[in-house]
């Protein structure tokens, strides 16, 4: 079932500077051949449900094999049917703002026109 994460993982205890870590985290991902995009806060992970959680158990353990504690965040949506969530859930936002709604003004004069009033 195709599914969508975003996921943190990071380490706990190890300095105030985590990118070395936390790139370790993301090359794992990234070399899983999984779509995926990573931000400044979270990695977002797409595919089939059991390969998207052999990736965050991959990276997660890459860590913590090494004695690092380690936090991890993960939100899931899994959306039967769909495919390609990564970019269509932005394209269908985007679509979405395009159609502005009407302004008060807009709505006012339309009202005062059904209702007999003038233009």
């Amino acid at each position: 079932m195709n599914t969508l994460i975003a996921l943190a993982i990071a380490p706990v205890g190890t300095g105030e500077e985590l990118s070395k870590h936390v790139a370790e985290v993301v090359k794992v991902i990234r070399e899983s051949g999984l779509p995926s995009k990573t931000n400044s806060m979270f990695t977002e992970i797409e595919g089939d449900w059991d390969d998207v959680m052999a990736v965050v158990k991959r990276a997660t353990f890459v860590l913590a094999e090494k004695g690092i504690r380690t936090e991890v965040v993960l939100k899931a949506d899994i959306r039967p049917g769909y495919s390609d969530m990564m970019q269509g859930k932005l394209d269908r936002l985007n679509e979405a703002m395009d159609d502005k709604p009407p302004s008060v003004e807009s709505r006012v004069r339309n009202a005062v026109g059904r209702f007999g009033g003038r233009r």
